[in-house]
């Protein structure tokens, strides 16, 4: 929030005028002395305030040195469970959950994660991402642990990241390019995999690299 209102206020004061490209996230970080996910926050606050646009590849430019107090969304943004601490979560906890999975998943929980990760297959084709069918895959997992904590905290984490305003906005930056979107896919397949072969250790070790490459996408490109 201080990065936010930080930048925020150089840019009312003229020290960036509407046009002006912004300093890199490196170079953010490295002013405030922080880690680039507070700086990406703060950035993805300003943009969807439209404060500032970004550019593929480019960086980041002012577009207005004003909020319509109508749209601003800093506090909602703010408020609410961070992306980080979602993701921080899902690194934790979707390992252990797999691993349950793997052990437990009936022939009737293979079969719903089968038809799911098919529709995922078709979308991915059709060059889309599909949010609730991501959504559903990884609740279908908790649901195959036969634990009721672990479908509880994943609705918990499902609903965290749809009242998120912030996640959704980085995650459409991220995972629905193309390059991001089929691998994605991939590693959801291989995770149906190794549930369907009960085979918990490799399924384990799979959620993890999905999880770390999940950290990797929102907060490292």
């Amino acid at each position: 929030m201080q990065i936010y209102n930080q930048i925020l206020s150089e840019i009312q004061s003229g020290s960036f005028k509407i046009g002006d490209k912004l300093p890199t996230e490196k170079e953010l970080c490295e002013q405030f002395g922080v880690s680039r996910a507070p700086i990406r926050q703060a950035l993805s606050a300003l943009e969807l305030n439209g404060i500032i646009y970004s550019r593929q590849g480019e960086g980041v430019y002012v577009k207005s040195n004003q909020i319509a107090s109508e749209s601003s969304k800093t506090a909602i943004l703010f408020e609410s469970i961070s992306p980080e601490d979602i993701v921080e979560a899902r690194m934790n906890i979707e390992p252990l959950i797999v691993k349950f999975a793997a052990q437990r998943a009936t022939d009737e929980d293979i079969a719903d994660l089968r038809s799911t990760i098919k529709k995922m297959e078709e979308e991915t084709k059709a060059g889309v991402y599909v949010p609730e069918t991501d959504e559903k895959l990884h609740t279908g997992i908790a649901k195959a642990s036969h634990n009721d904590l672990f479908i509880n905290i994943m609705a918990a984490i499902s609903n965290a990241m749809k009242q998120q305003e912030m996640w959704k906005f980085i995650r459409d930056r991220t995972v629905t390019r193309p390059d991001y979107r089929d691998v994605n896919f991939k590693e959801h397949q291989l995770l149906i995999k190794t549930i369907e072969d009960h085979n918990e250790k490799e399924a384990v070790e799979i959620m993890t690299k999905h999880m770390q490459n999940l950290y990797d996408r929102y907060w490292k490109d």
